[in-house]
């Protein structure tokens, strides 16, 4: 975790709005681009990430400094929020295009230079939502096996045997 970031946390611990705002204008992009890819709604994503903010606000005395990056934590409330939203919604998916994705791993590189974007994008909502977790957050948003492990609240192990699963789906469902 970068040290400025926790004094930010612990300044936003004893209640210092100017201090979470500060973590707000840092992670509001990444768990935007995160709830986005899974809603594939702008005005509904724009929704969720402030939900998100506000109850990691409400709730941040609660936060605790087990050596993962605060946005592990951000992510974890998010996906929840997520989850709350199509259990109440029910909908079905519209993929909006999103010109945030960064595709940076090698094994999506290689099935980006067969496939375009959109292909892809639709590919993964094929997958059950668990896959759909493990290939945004490891692919997309660049985060450890570790940090996932934390955000869905399974072991690293776990989650590079989802990872492995999620890969071979993905490339069955483009094939």
């Amino acid at each position: 975790m970068i040290d400025g970031d926790k004094k930010l946390i612990h300044r936003a611990i004893r209640g210092e709005a100017e201090a979470f705002g500060l973590l707000y204008d840092r992670y509001q992009p990444q768990i935007y681009r995160f709830i986005l890819i899974k809603v594939g709604h702008r005005e509904e994503a724009e929704d969720l990430t402030h939900q998100v903010f506000l109850k990691s606000w409400q709730n941040i005395s609660s936060y605790k400094f087990q050596g993962f990056p605060f946005s592990s934590w951000l992510y974890s409330v998010a996906r929840n929020q997520v989850v709350d939203y199509y259990r109440t919604k029910k909908k079905t998916l519209v993929i909006e295009e999103i010109t945030e994705l960064k595709i940076e791993d090698s094994y999506l590189k290689d099935i980006d230079k067969e496939f375009d974007i959109e292909r892809i994008k639709k590919a993964i909502f094929q997958l059950k939502d668990e896959y759909q977790d493990i290939i945004i957050l490891r692919f997309i948003e660049d985060l450890s096996p570790k940090e996932i492990a934390l955000i869905i609240n399974k072991s690293e192990g776990a989650v590079k045997l989802l990872q492995h699963r999620a890969i071979k789906n993905l490339k069955k469902i483009l094939n």
